[in-house]
């Protein structure tokens, strides 16, 4: 019941800032049972709470089971048919596909936000701002940690596992015009992706830009009045647009005059062998160009010494235009911002509860709470010691990019 009190205490304060989801009201799960709050946050204390804009976008897989670090977990990725000619025959034949594309992903990520009060602390507190208040907080802060955490590996597997790349590195996207969406969705269009439920999620300075656009202030010409009157983002070219605190920023390797081998690569070829020429290094995560191939494509494996040849990899789909059986220069786009255009099951995020030994631990209460910011749930324990309490929140879980062709960066 005590544990209890203050996590009803942590959302009647709220503990949500303001922002996109500010104005919903927020469920707090109970051992099963929801407790709806009202509004209640407007003139309050509250704890501060950056961007979210992965989390809600990508395709989450979240039980009550509990998990430790280094579990697997499956997830199914549908791979390419291939059509055969017709055969009449009196027997039906074997399937020839059956191949079904499952991906396996780890769950890296075992982790806690710790606090505790000794008897004393908690009636010191009593006399000035209150125990069950400062307890509130340090559950915002501990969902605030690891939300943040959660977000920042999401952002990092979206821009490690992107197919190509589009827009200027350096340059803030959607400076003059909306060219940009237009540019990821021809990507993901191009690569096969499924047309609805498509995020794009940038970094602040992107909303800027795109709060910017005449068009969408004006709500006669952006059909709504949502970004005029709320400063939301809206849907733009089938993107649901978002906001991040945790989008990338990439720093390239030093690579330079690199070329291919003279083999020659198709298209759809993803293992490109270099000659050994030119300096340097190409890194996961850069993005590079071909000569005679204006498409830029992101390497999700690299070279760490350019002169002594090796090979690099670069994300599928592949080469979306054959390199001819000659060297060919690769150039290494600059630094960049990883602003990330994907379809929802190209992202994976897994969550469980962390391990407990059989027959349980020491906890005195523990209950799953809904953190109303990003929708997670996370596992809330209280322990009881020699005149003090102590109290953790804590979640595992692993992300994967599963379908790289179904993801694209935005370079910013």
């Amino acid at each position: 019941m005590y544990l209890k009190k203050i996590l009803l205490f942590i959302v009647i304060a709220g503990l949500v800032g303001g922002g996109l989801f500010a104005k919903r009201v927020p469920t707090l799960m109970l051992n099963g049972y929801a407790d709806e709050v009202g509004d209640l946050y407007a003139g309050m204390d509250v704890v501060s709470r950056e961007l979210v804009g992965m989390v809600p976008s990508v395709a989450r897989d979240s039980t009550v089971e509990r998990a430790a670090v280094g579990q697997t977990v499956t997830a199914n990725v549908s791979k390419p048919k291939t059509a055969v000619d017709i055969a009449p025959a009196m027997q039906h034949p074997e399937p020839r596909d059956t191949d079904r594309g499952i991906v396996s992903m780890t769950l890296t990520n075992a982790k806690k936000v710790e606090f505790g009060y000794t008897g004393e602390e908690q009636r010191g507190l009593n006399s000035g701002p209150g125990a069950m208040s400062v307890q509130a907080d340090e559950f915002a802060q501990g969902l605030r940690t690891l939300v943040n955490s959660i977000e920042a590996d999401l952002c990092a597997e979206g821009a490690a596992g992107a197919s190509r790349a589009v827009g200027t590195a350096g340059t803030t996207p959607f400076g003059s015009d909306l060219t940009d969406s237009a540019l990821v969705r021809q990507v993901l269009d191009d690569n096969g992706a499924p047309p609805s439920d498509r995020s794009l999620v940038g970094n602040s300075n992107m909303g800027v830009n795109l709060r910017s656009q005449t068009q969408l202030t004006k709500a006669n010409e952006a059909g709504s009045s949502m970004t005029l009157r709320q400063g939301e983002l809206l849907d733009l070219h089938g993107f649901s647009v978002k906001e991040s605190a945790g989008i990338i920023t990439h720093t390239k390797g030093t690579g330079a005059s690199a070329t291919t081998d003279t083999t020659g690569y198709a298209v759809g070829a993803t293992e490109i062998t270099l000659a050994s020429a030119g300096t340097g290094t190409i890194v996961v995560g850069d993005v590079v160009t071909f000569a005679g191939d204006t498409n830029r494509y992101v390497v999700v494996s690299g070279d760490a010494d350019v002169s002594g040849g090796g090979t690099i990899t670069i994300a599928a789909p592949g080469l979306r235009e054959a390199i001819a059986t000659s060297a060919t220069a690769i150039t290494v786009v600059d630094s960049y911002a990883a602003n990330v255009g994907f379809s929802r099951n190209a992202i994976q995020l897994a969550m469980r509860a962390p391990a407990l030994p059989e027959g349980g631990d020491n906890a005195i209460d523990r209950m799953t709470v809904t953190d109303p910011r990003s929708g997670m749930n996370f596992e809330v324990s209280l322990y009881a010691g020699y005149r003090m309490i102590s109290a953790e929140v804590a979640a595992v879980w692993g992300v994967k990019a599963v379908k790289p062709e179904h993801i694209a960066l935005l370079l910013g």
